[in-house]
C-alpha cells in the first residue's frame, strides 16, 4: 500500500513539473513584444472619405487628411 502511495505521488509531481516547465516556455517571449503575438501595433488613422480605420502606414495623407485608397485621395474629404 505504501508503494503505491509513492507511485501515485511521484507520477503526480511529474506531471505538475511538467504543466510548470511547459508554462514557462509559452510566458518568455522575445523582446520588443507587446504581448499579442507580435510588434507594437501601429497607429491608427481614419480616412477623410469613408471614415474606415486602417494603418497610418498604408494610408494615402494630403494637407493633413489620410485616406484608405486612390479613389478616395482624389475624391477628398466626404461633404457633410
Amino acid at each position: 500500500m505504501g508503494r503505491l502511495i509513492l507511485i501515485v505521488l511521484l507520477v503526480l509531481l511529474a506531471l505538475w513539473l511538467l504543466r510548470r516547465a511547459l508554462a514557462a516556455g509559452r510566458s518568455k517571449r522575445p523582446p520588443g513584444t507587446d504581448g499579442a503575438g507580435g510588434a507594437a501595433a501601429p497607429e491608427l488613422v481614419s480616412c477623410a472619405h469613408c471614415g474606415v480605420n486602417l494603418p497610418r502606414t498604408e494610408a494615402r495623407s494630403a494637407g493633413g487628411r489620410h485616406y484608405c485608397s486612390e479613389e478616395h485621395w482624389r475624391l477628398g474629404p466626404r461633404q457633410q
